[in-house]
């Protein structure tokens, strides 16, 4: 997808963002779906699970329902919540865990339906930024970074085996990155009716940048590759690209799917344009 700026009222903040998603250099098909509403100022990443295509159904059916969900209750503030509300984080943060959790139902529905989707699952993080807070929600290991003064931040924890045990000391981030475990998740959309969704709200600065990703990006490259090359551009879309190329270049075992969010750069304002204008014109009359 091309980069793109959101169009929002002037107490949102405006966004650069670009994604893209590709089924990698072994896999048949990318059973990766991303959701990308810049005038929502919405974006999530989902990794789908399960034979027969089912993955691409379960990753589509998520971010389609929290897409679905958030733009209603744009339209109907006093839409009802799934799974109640929280007092402890803000109606973005709800709302947006309220989506997770209907994506989760979604999945589950779909699955028990259908013989040949048992089984099938998804993994989800999902942002939105609304007044200079950004609300994260997620299930699973799909993730979301934050770049700020050239320190790479991971702002969700993996649900996952492999995860857990190091979290817990058992082993060492080496061990996990060398175990054959790392697909044993501990939490997925549509395993079950109901789903625990993991949410953190963060300030959002003007000098940061959030990336959105599946696992096939994570397993590819470590963490010092991707805050090099999140702090390489200011160009959203520029960066997710080469995010994409760089995971397949260094063999793209799975589906990678990237996406890419950076305060939009301000227009100067007439003070300074004016400034900008003045010293134009002393110049051009020093010169003759």
């Amino acid at each position: 997808m091309f980069g793109t700026l959101s169009t929002l009222p002037e107490t949102a903040t405006a966004l650069d963002c670009g994604s893209r998603s590709d089924r990698g250099r072994v896999r048949e098909n990318n059973e990766d779906s991303l959701l990308m509403a810049p005038e929502l100022n919405l974006f999530a990443v989902s990794d789908g699970m399960g034979g027969m295509a089912a993955g691409e159904v379960a990753s589509r059916l998520a971010v389609e329902a929290i897409a679905e969900h958030c733009r209603r209750a744009e339209a109907d503030p006093s839409l009802v919540y799934s799974g109640g509300y929280a007092r402890d984080v803000s109606d973005a943060t709800n709302r947006l865990a309220s989506a997770v959790r209907l994506g989760n139902q979604a999945i589950f529905t779909a699955a028990a339906r259908a013989s040949e989707k048992r089984g099938m699952g998804a993994t989800i993080v999902a942002v939105r930024v609304v007044n200079e807070r950004l609300s994260v929600a997620h299930v699973g290991d799909s993730r979301a970074y934050r770049l700020r003064d050239g320190h790479l931040e991971q702002l969700t924890q993996d649900h996952s085996f492999i995860a857990e045990q190091v979290r817990r000391g058992v082993i060492s981030a080496q061990q996990a990155a060398e175990s054959n475990l790392q697909n044993v998740l501990t939490r997925a959309l549509g395993a079950d009716p109901d789903v625990q969704v993991d949410v953190t709200e963060e300030l959002f600065g003007e000098s940061d940048t959030i990336l959105l990703c599946s696992d096939g990006l994570t397993r590819e490259l470590s963490d010092t590759q991707i805050a090099a090359i999140l702090g390489e551009s200011r160009d959203a879309q520029r960066v997710a690209d080469h995010l994409v190329d760089l995971a397949n270049q260094a063999g793209g075992g799975d589906n990678i799917t990237a996406v890419v969010l950076r305060p939009a750069a301000k227009p100067a304002g007439l003070l300074e344009q004016l400034g900008r204008f003045g010293k134009r014109f002393r110049n051009s009359r020093s010169s003759n």
